[in-house]
């Protein structure tokens, strides 16, 4: 148990921290360059030279390929491209890259994990929540996979519409394949969130159909972690009280780590004014995040919700199954780029210069 006088202190390090941060953007913004500091740095060879650069490339003239590499390079380019810190999901963990074959470049990375058990939108689509020991829980698990990241290089992104070329991708009958044969699964629901909510008007999702739909909105009644320091000096006085805060070998352990920091703090300051305070901390905390938009492809079946239901143990190709080869996938986006490459190009809008975090330059998150 902590004494009220920990309570204390520990409120006024969640009040200092939360109370730095009136956006989500400069939030997320702190957690980034926090991680970076993990980077391991090679000035002879750095790794943003593996990301595509040559922005005078025409969409027409591109030859895209879905690759693996190996993880360490993946977590690093990502790492310095993506705006998220990108924690791996607990489970199945599947990473991708798309490459521009004439240049051996990479265009963006994708990661898929295993499903979030809740979720609102999702649950009205399927008409029940899923848990763990809910019957059909096994089927559920076995035909979905999440997008976590889901990353263009930047500006590729910006210049190409490089979000929903990978975003397309994931909804593909290959990536589907990879999935079936790693984890020997039947998958045919793959679901995703965007990463703000009310902060942008639009998402990169967004006019993806027939392989991405909005579902809804998430709810957003959690606080979001702390990171860098602040977090580790805070586990260091919690630990110097109480000892060990949770096992060594437990799963998510930053997440059980800030729960128990939580709910320690909360019995230490119960029955007090100290309590009030720290409540109103945390829930002013918890504007920072936001309802998130919910996507699902269902990878051209017709069926899937009654086989991710159990009602049937057989999927039915819809009429349009053969739109989600990856060949057609990336003719659909090669005409949508064309048309965004061209229209900045004649406005002098391309960007050439590429975004990365190692850069020591400014990004604008919320682009």
């Amino acid at each position: 148990m902590l004494t009220k006088e920990d309570g204390i202190y520990i409120s006024k390090v969640f009040e200092d921290y939360y109370g730095s941060f009136e956006r989500i953007d400069q939030y997320m913004k702190d957690q980034k360059l926090a991680a970076l500091t993990e980077i391991p740095s090679n000035p002879l060879f750095p790794p943003e030279d593996e990301l595509f650069d040559d922005f005078t490339m025409h969409p027409s003239d591109m030859d895209i390929e879905l690759v693996e590499i190996p993880s360490q390079l993946w977590e690093t380019l990502n790492s310095i491209t993506s705006t998220h810190i990108n924690i791996p999901p607990v489970g199945r963990n599947i990473r991708l890259a798309v490459q521009e074959k004439k240049t051996g470049k990479y265009l963006g990375f994708i990661r898929l994990g295993s499903p979030i058990i809740n979720c609102k939108p999702r649950n009205e689509l399927l008409g029940q929540v899923f848990t763990q020991t809910k019957e059909g829980a096994s089927r559920f698990n076995n035909a979905t996979m999440m997008g976590f990241v889901i990353v263009p290089a930047q500006p590729f992104g910006y210049n190409y519409l490089g979000g929903k070329l990978l975003a397309a991708i994931c909804c593909s009958h290959q990536v589907r394949e990879i999935c079936n044969k790693k984890y020997n699964m039947n998958l045919c629901l793959f679901e995703t969130t965007s990463l703000y909510g009310t902060s942008k008007v639009g998402s990169q999702y967004d006019g993806m159909k027939p392989y991405i739909r909005f579902r809804g909105l998430t709810d957003s009644d959690f606080l979001p972690m702390m990171h860098g320091k602040p977090y580790y000096d805070l586990v260091t006085f919690v630990e110097s009280r109480i000892g060990d805060i949770v096992d060594d070998n437990v799963s998510s352990r930053k997440l059980k780590i800030s729960q128990k920091i939580l709910s320690l703090t909360k019995q230490a300051l119960k029955g007090s004014p100290e309590y009030d305070h720290f409540m109103e901390v945390i829930d002013n905390a918890k504007n920072l995040t936001e309802k998130k938009r919910y996507y699902t492809s269902n990878y051209g079946f017709k069926n899937y919700i009654d086989y991710v239901n159990n009602k049937t143990d057989m999927l039915i190709p819809d009429d349009n199954y053969d739109r989600f080869d990856i060949a057609n996938i990336i003719e659909w986006w090669r005409k949508k780029a064309i048309n965004r490459f061209e229209t900045l190009k004649s406005e002098g809008r391309l960007r050439t210069e590429l975004e990365v975090w190692t850069s020591g330059k400014d990004i604008d998150i919320i682009r």
